[in-house]
């Protein structure tokens, strides 16, 4: 084992332990909602997992970008077979280790990697040239400025320079093969690498080597470097996007939940056989609360949404209140919570889990302005390439500022009263409902 093995995994072993660290880091910030049970009907859960988080079956609503965004997520899945190789290679000291055990097929692999790797170089540039030099609203939004719209800018970048590193790595070890180089076995097909052939082939043999092991280096280094990049960027739904979709909601999307504690009482008001005077049980352990007035009072699915978003913009852009000037955009939801439970896990961190900073997601973060903005309509939802669910968020606020802050828009005030007060929205006893039909 030489001093290059040696680096290399002192580099994975680094690289590994700090995404382990990150990636624990977020487990446990997920784990400060309450808990839910969305254990049931798994049969059901994974085919809707295969179709839509492995399927992309949402992606391709939008055609154009959506058939992009499957060449780009099927490149990153399977070159991830070349990376497991490099991985490999650079801990026992070999190169091409896959090479004389898969004989033809390899060459088949190696080539369909280098054929995805330039469509990913195509998909990327499109991309780059949409988020930035293209007039798309989805894009330009308020909370689009500033860091989200470096950090998609840094992934693309980063992915043309590793695709780019690739080529040019099997380049070079092209005509080292030619050469009959020691270490560099003749294996693989290289359809698009090929083209830089004649660029490179009059450099000397120490130059191409020294080409061929910098590209190398570059390539597993910069995989390694994106690996413990995820955990800060929207690009961790690669990861988490899968139990999202898993654990997204199967009830029809216009079905809201309630309250057990709430509809208990319901139930007793409404039962001829309850007892009038009889108290209800006090629950157990900690008081309920009514709603979520900070992320803790989300339930762990609901961050876990918040950590998966891609930051797409697909829900604000069908957003009916978005849409006619609203100050609600549905993705801001998403990455508020995402940003108030980065926030309260840092405290954590450093002043230990009981630790209270005075902030709150409702208030500091997102406004009521924006939560009376919505409709309900479920546009958000359906729209989302990962079921997420803007709107369980949006109405667990709800919930706390009604339940237990008392506190309302007037116009649904009133509409409340006359419920209350009538049986109906309408400021119309029962007594007088009917009088419209002797009006001449």
């Amino acid at each position: 084992m030489g001093i290059e093995n040696i680096l290399f995994i002192v580099a994975f072993g680094a690289a590994v332990f700090l995404f382990s660290k990150n990636l624990r880091k977020i487990i446990r910030n997920i784990n400060l909602g309450r808990d839910v049970d969305l254990s049931d009907n798994k049969a059901e859960r994974w085919k809707k997992m295969l179709l839509v988080a492995i399927g992309q079956s949402k992606m391709v609503v939008k055609p154009v970008s959506g058939l992009m965004h499957i060449v780009v997520y099927a490149g990153f899945v399977i070159i991830n077979i070349e990376v497991l190789e490099i991985i490999i290679d650079g801990i026992f000291g070999t190169h091409r280790i896959f090479a004389e055990p898969l004989g033809g097929f390899y060459d088949f692999l190696i080539g369909s990697f280098e054929i995805l790797a330039f469509l990913v170089l195509i998909a990327i540039s499109v991309f780059f040239v949409r988020r930035n030099f293209m007039t798309i609203k989805r894009f330009g939004m308020k909370e689009m400025l500033g860091w989200p719209k470096t950090d998609a800018n840094i992934i693309l970048i980063v992915e043309v320079l590793l695709m780019g590193a690739f080529l040019n790595m099997n380049a070079a070890d092209q005509i080292l093969q030619v050469r009959s180089v020691e270490h560099y076995v003749v294996a693989g097909s290289y359809p698009i690498s090929q083209f830089l052939v004649p660029v490179l082939e009059g450099l000397s043999t120490g130059t191409l080597v020294l080409l061929e092991r910098s590209t190398w280096w570059f390539h597993i280094l910069g995989i390694l470097a994106f690996l413990n990049y995820l955990p800060y960027s929207k690009h961790f739904h690669i990861m988490l996007a899968f139990p999202s979709v898993f654990y997204s909601k199967l009830k029809p999307r216009g079905e809201f939940d309630n309250m057990d504690s709430v509809k208990k009482e319901v139930e007793m008001m409404f039962d001829p056989d309850a007892d009038p005077y009889a108290v209800p049980a006090e629950p157990e352990g900690p008081i309920e609360r009514f709603g979520a007035k900070d992320v803790t009072d989300l339930n762990w699915k609901q961050i876990m949404d918040a950590y998966s978003c891609t930051e797409c913009g697909r829900c604000s852009e069908q957003c009916p209140a978005s849409q006619t000037g609203k100050l609600l955009s549905p993705r801001k939801i998403m990455m508020d919570t995402r940003d108030r439970v980065e926030e309260v896990g840092k405290g954590i961190d450093k002043n230990g889990v009981e630790h209270k900073d005075g902030k709150s997601l409702l208030g500091d973060f997102i406004s009521e302005e924006e939560l009376w903005a919505c409709t309900t309509c479920n546009a958000c939802v359906d729209a989302c390439p990962i079921e997420l669910n803007p709107l369980s968020i949006i109405m667990d606020m709800r919930r706390s500022l009604v339940m237990e802050e008392s506190k309302v828009p007037s116009e649904l005030a009133g509409m409340l009263t006359n419920i209350e007060n009538n049986g109906a929205p309408w400021q119309f006893s029962q007594t007088d409902r009917a009088n419209w039909i002797n009006e001449k």
